[in-house]
């Protein structure tokens, strides 16, 4: 899509990207209404939290769980520089998939984790792909007892890639990975050992749900 074709089919009042990664949630959760948490300032208005949005969506594949999406590191918003790029702006959103502990759980620990990742993100200029991992440097819940002390990075294996005018966007799942797993990964630290821990958590997990239990 070119700038002309752009400016013919969309106007500055359209949030262009993101109705994009609405769009895709729709396909996947049709008719379902999302739990929805936003800053109370907008980043771009000197607000301190970077996403401008993250959706919950409750899933029923596999095992009932909390599918979080964020909305942010792509162009969300009416840009015609953007227009027809390879990528748009980060290239990604993140998801993350999160068992339910309880049925009235608050995820908005989660949402504080997804918006930590995105400060990274936005304060050095480096981002995430597929078989990524880091620390969280401790729990990635905090008062909560878990060996989940750190964090993979996989294509979310519903959602993929799609193409926005903006320019691709991969939806990337974070995964919750143990203290163990993360010392075995830093033994080698490469993207090779990181696919590898992923698949063999998939054997069994094929969505690679996090549970903050997981030994």
């Amino acid at each position: 899509m070119d700038i002309e074709q752009y400016k013919q089919q969309f106007d500055e009042q359209d949030a262009v990207g993101w109705d994009c990664i609405d769009g895709a949630m729709e396909k996947l959760y049709p008719g379902q209404e999302p739990r929805h948490y936003a800053p109370g300032l907008y980043y771009a208005l000197g607000g301190d939290n970077p996403l401008d949005g993250i959706s919950v969506y409750e899933s029923r594949q596999q095992a009932d769980h909390l599918h979080f999406v964020t909305y942010g590191f792509s162009e969300l918003y009416y840009d015609e520089e953007a227009a027809g790029g390879e990528f748009s702006k980060f290239g990604f959103e993140l998801t993350f998939r999160l068992k339910k502990v309880t049925e009235t759980e608050d995820p908005a620990w989660a949402c504080n984790l997804l918006q930590n990742i995105a400060k990274y993100v936005f304060s050095s200029g480096k981002w995430f792909e597929e078989f990524h991992f880091i620390p969280a440097n401790g729990p990635i819940r905090l008062e909560y007892e878990t060996d989940i002390t750190a964090l993979a990075f996989i294509k979310d294996p519903e959602l993929g890639t799609i193409t926005t005018p903006h320019g691709e966007v991969t939806f990337l799942q974070m995964v919750g990975i143990t203290t163990k797993e993360y010392e075995s990964l830093m033994q080698n630290p490469t993207i090779g050992e990181c696919e590898k821990l992923l698949q063999r958590l998939r054997a069994d997990n094929p969505l690679l749900i996090t549970d903050l239990d997981r030994k």
